[in-house]
């Protein structure tokens, strides 16, 4: 669903209380054993790599069961990592470069549809979601006619989140399937975080409405579009939307683990029906791939360069990752980094795999995944110190 920030943590921890009530080396590339890393078709040396005793000291310290990264370099090279199994039954190996859900990386797919059809003239960023979406948001405090479409892609709605109403048990309704509707309908229960415009809080409702109105402005599926205008065009091959009640991951792929506190023995969740993220958090796809979306998408394969501008303007974002001073433009945002600067980033949490993937305006990128939602906070930083680490070092 969305990134673990320290609050965002806070709540899964309430959750997990409750039975989660959330919300690398080979010889050619794609075949390794665990602990290597492949960089084109040869075999990289990794007993050095500083990226590599990240990913063993995440399962090796912090418990996960397997970890799996992609590297690309200034010189467009990609190294791949992998530590720990990808399933603790059999002990198979992590596959390198294996499909995982990629949570909330779906809502910078989301925007990017949006923002393109504002480059169309179908959709306007300032117009109110009554347009499109003629009474259908009314709430405690909540009016679409007061709520822009902007906001909702730069989580300044007010809008709350539907996670802890909708998901209190995890365990129980990992395989139920969520209508968007439903899923709305449930946050419009709550009252409002704020006034429209007047603070950023990250909310799950907000990317819901905007696969809506996708919907209502094209006549097609969310899935159907971002699939078109955004994985088929840059030819992301191993990143797609589930179908309707598709529960499985295709292809090679790590099992996903959940646990309801630190300690307490693994659930394997690989198996779940992803409509409770929808277009907040549906879609599967791998660490090289998440690399290949943020540096198509910057360097402008993806949008008009008016829209891109849009995209890339950002508004304080309190607690979007752990590295402080965070900022957020249209499903976009930023990444500190201890070497100077700031990438672009979002990343993504799902029962059983988190993300942490962030591009560099210099070519850098990197992807990181485990495979179980961290319980406790220094698991989500050491997440995030990989990540600094893979596109520092």
């Amino acid at each position: 669903m969305s990134v673990v920030s320290r609050r965002r943590l806070g709540a899964l921890a309430a959750i997990t209380a409750t039975a989660l009530t959330v919300g690398i080396g080979g010889a050619e590339a794609g075949a390794a054993t665990a602990g290597g890393a492949v960089t084109g078709s040869a075999v990289a040396a990794v007993r050095g790599d500083a990226v590599q005793r990240g990913l063993d000291g995440l399962v090796g310290k912090e418990g996960f069961p397997g970890a799996l990264a992609a590297v690309r370099g200034r010189d467009g090279k990609t190294r791949h990592y992998t530590a720990g199994v990808g399933d603790l039954k059999t002990g198979a190996e992590v596959p390198v470069d294996g499909r995982v859900r990629i949570a909330s990386n779906t809502k910078v797919f989301t925007a990017v549809v949006v923002l393109q059809l504002v480059g169309e003239g179908k959709v306007k960023l300032d117009a109110p979601v009554e347009r499109y979406l003629p009474k259908l948001v009314r709430g405690k405090g909540i009016d679409g006619r007061e709520i822009t479409v902007r906001q909702l892609l730069q989580h300044t709605s007010g809008l709350p989140d539907y996670d802890d109403l909708l998901l209190r048990d995890y365990l129980a309704v990992r395989h139920r399937y969520f209508e968007p509707r439903e899923l709305l309908e449930a946050a419009l229960t709550k009252e409002a975080l704020a006034a429209p415009g007047e603070k950023w809080s990250y909310s799950n409702t907000n990317y819901i409405l905007a696969g809506m109105i996708v919907e209502r402005v094209t006549g097609r599926p969310i899935g159907e579009q971002i699939t078109e205008r955004v994985i088929d065009r840059i030819g992301l091959r191993d990143t797609y939307w589930p179908e309707a009640g598709e529960q499985g991951i295709r292809g090679p792929h790590p099992h996903g683990y959940f646990a309801t506190k630190p300690g307490e023995p693994w659930t394997d969740v690989t198996r779940m029906d992803p409509s409770s993220a929808w277009a907040a958090g549906q879609l599967i796809g791998t660490p090289s791939d998440l690399n290949r979306f943020l540096t198509a998408l910057l360097d402008g394969k993806l949008l008009k360069p008016a829209q891109l501008r849009e995209m890339k303007k950002t508004v304080p974002a309190p607690g979007f990752d752990l590295t402080g001073g965070s900022r957020y433009g249209l499903g976009l945002g930023t990444f500190k980094l201890s070497c100077g600067g700031f990438a672009w980033t979002h990343g993504g949490d799902a029962p059983g795999y988190v993300t942490r993937n962030a591009v560099t305006s210099d070519g850098r990128a990197a992807a990181i995944a485990v495979t179980a939602l961290p319980t406790e906070l220094p698991a989500a930083e050491h997440i995030e110190d990989v990540l600094d680490t893979a596109l520092c070092e």
